[in-house]
């Protein structure tokens, strides 16, 4: 506390009596000039003036104060005190007012007030360090981020490793402030760090710089797998330079492993590294890493992508790959030539902007609505029939295949043709020998024996009419012959089919069981929907027991119609249900000796619903019966407004 009095007994009363025994250190002056000069030298930290003094007054010391931009509390003490002289004091800044004679308590109380605006005024100062401290502080961690920021951009945003990487290093020195940077990547086959990017590197230095990990600071953090920091200290022989600090953090990969490292070193410079330093560095190492690894993905995807490319130029099939919004990926020249397609500028466009064939057309528009194969036949102008599958392929879109059926259908016309002359030939002679067996009791009387033979006969030429009229049923179901779809009901062809078989059931003492539910449209051939019915209900009767049961029963369940044909018939062994849908197939048991059939009857049961877009199988087990199911999809909502 500096006093400026020109009275020693208030200089003694303010400093004996207040400031001392308050522990307060107290400096005095006995005129206004040694106290000017004081206050100059030791910057007090309260400073109480006396107004009349020689020399210069208390008002002329707070005017030099003034004019110096001294910025001490002072309380202003006078015999003669006046209201022009307190504002003038006042208007030179003074904190407190005293009139003497004053007792010390009224003194202690204004030193007390003065000191308080100095302790706020030194916390305010403090605060206002610790908040710029702290806003630089902010401001260098906002710096870190928007380079880690503009960093991962990059990573996230290009392929080109002789763009990004040099930017990792460079980001790495920069955020580190380091001297120099470099990322070195394992060579697996000579167990070598070899320089990829670098920074601040030397480049005769960078051309030789190859590290063995076995014999390096680099193999640490190989065998470790954490982060190497060498602190100031003793310094240390890198890469054939003394180094005051170093910081190396590893690249890795979850497949890869550490396959490399990105460092930090200062050589010239005796200036640690610290733990944030290094977390930094790690942070641009992982972002190193994943444009490491997006490259070498990129590449392997980019070298398969050429080999399906170029399977598909030398592929003969009609072949496009479309992404999930009906975008032209690929397309094989097969497609180009066969659809009439631009040579050029066709990838990215809209497939239906580019096909106009109408059965194309209705794939595409049924595959964009439900998630599911669809198959159909396009005629191509020229005379070529296609066998088109478009197919959804996850994490794709889709794929459309063509396959060049014109022989097979050529083939299948023949055969049609074929099977129809040859059942004409045969029918025709059947015929006349079943005519001719009837004829042969009218002319004469025939012996037992004879007429055993000639219901042998019979039923041989009814055996083989029934085959020739399968064979030729199944060639034209093959062939597409008389297979003109369209939307109904298919729960009325069940129920009357049924009801068809509900006498023949009754005959062998089997309970027939079928419950008529509303189901939703189909779209398909009714009258060989009903032959699907009629050949199981009738293998259901056929191979049942006496006493036994069938039970049809039909539901939809998830755009599917499902029928079930279940019996409690003799069953099939497992070693012939892969079989029973070949052509000509019997089962061979005991059981079945006498049980006549074509063996033709479940092919055409498998023909028909495969041609209507379904599926059947078979559930059986010996002894305990058998149950055929039926797949059928269902007509959509879209189709079902179309029509």
């Amino acid at each position: 506390m500096l006093i400026v009095d020109d009275s020693d007994e208030v200089r003694e009363i303010i400093a004996s009596l207040i400031l001392e025994p308050a522990g307060y250190r107290v400096l005095s002056a006995s005129n206004g000039a040694d106290g000017f000069r004081l206050l100059v030298e030791t910057s007090p930290d309260l400073l109480i003036l006396d107004e009349q003094m020689p020399g210069m007054t208390g008002i002329q010391v707070l005017r030099a104060m003034r004019e110096q931009n001294i910025q001490v509390p002072v309380i202003f003490m006078t015999a003669f005190g006046s209201e022009d002289l307190a504002v003038q004091a006042f208007r030179l800044g003074v904190r407190d007012y005293v009139i003497k004679p004053f007792e010390p308590q009224e003194m202690a109380q204004a030193i007390e007030r003065a000191l308080t605006e100095v302790r706020l005024r030194r916390e305010r100062d403090q605060l206002v360090a610790q908040l710029g401290e702290a806003n630089r502080r902010l401001q260098q961690q906002l710096q870190e981020l928007n380079t880690l920021y503009s960093i991962g951009r990059s990573v996230t945003s290009r392929l080109d490793l002789e763009v990004v990487l040099p930017r990792v290093v460079e980001a790495a020195v920069f955020l580190t402030r380091a001297e120099e940077g470099l990322l070195l990547l394992l060579d697996p086959e000579t167990g070598e760090l070899m320089l990829r990017a670098a920074k601040n590197v030397d480049e005769k230095q960078a051309r030789q710089l190859r590290l063995r990990v076995q014999d390096s600071l680099a193999g640490q953090v190989f065998r470790s797998g954490e982060p190497l920091l060498i602190t100031e200290g003793q310094p240390k022989v890198v890469t054939g330079y003394l180094v005051h600090s170093l910081i190396y953090a590893p690249l890795r990969t979850p497949e890869r492993g550490i396959f490399g490292l990105l460092g930090v070193v200062n050589r010239e410079k005796p200036r640690s590294f610290t733990p944030h330093d290094v977390r930094l560095l790690c942070a641009l190492a992982d972002y190193a890493a994943i444009a490491l690894e997006n490259a070498r993905l990129y590449n392997e995807t980019e070298t398969e992508r050429r080999k399906l490319e170029g399977v598909l130029q030398a592929a003969e099939e009609v072949i496009i790959i479309l992404d999930p919004e009906m975008r032209v990926i690929l397309c094989n020249p097969a497609a180009i030539a066969t659809l009439r397609l631009p040579a050029e500028g066709i990838t990215g466009q809209k497939i239906q902007q580019l096909v106009s064939h109408n059965t194309l057309l209705d794939l595409f528009w049924k595959a964009s609505r439900v998630q599911r194969s669809y198959h159909a036949e396009v005629w191509i102008p020229g005379g070529r029939t296609y066998s088109a599958q478009l197919t959804p392929v996850e994490g794709v879109g889709y794929v459309l295949m063509m396959h060049d059926i014109t022989q097979i259908k050529e083939l299948d016309r023949v055969r049609a043709e074929f099977l129809a002359t040859v059942s004409h030939d045969l029918r025709s002679p059947l015929a006349t020998i079943r005519g001719y067996v009837d004829l042969l009791e009218k002319v004469g009387p025939v012996t037992d024996q004879q007429r055993e033979f000639l219901e042998k006969i019979r039923r041989s030429i009814v055996h083989l009419t029934a085959l020739v009229s399968d064979l030729v049923e199944l060639g034209r179901i093959e062939a597409g012959v008389e297979l003109e779809m369209e939307p109904f009901h298919l729960e009325s062809i069940i129920d009357a089919v049924v009801d068809g078989y509900r006498q023949i059931a009754a005959e062998k003492g089997l309970t027939l069981k079928w419950e008529l539910t509303p189901l939703p449209l189909i779209r398909g051939n009714p009258h060989r929907l009903r032959r699907v019915m009629e050949n199981l209900l009738s293998n259901a009767v056929k191979y049942n027991r006496e006493g036994g049961w069938i039970d049809v029963s039909a539901e939809c369940q998830e755009g599917y119609i499902v029928v079930r044909v279940a019996d409690s018939g003799i069953g099939i062994p497992p070693e012939d249900l892969p079989h029973i849908f070949d052509r000509f197939y019997r089962v061979q048991r005991p059981e079945t000796e006498d049980i006549e059939g074509t063996g033709l009857g479940l092919s055409i049961v498998k023909s028909i619903v495969e041609k209507h877009g379904g599926r059947v199988w078979v559930e059986s087990r010996p002894g305990e019966g058998t149950t055929f199911t039926l797949l059928l999809p269902a007509m959509e909502q879209q189709e079902l407004a179309s029509t």
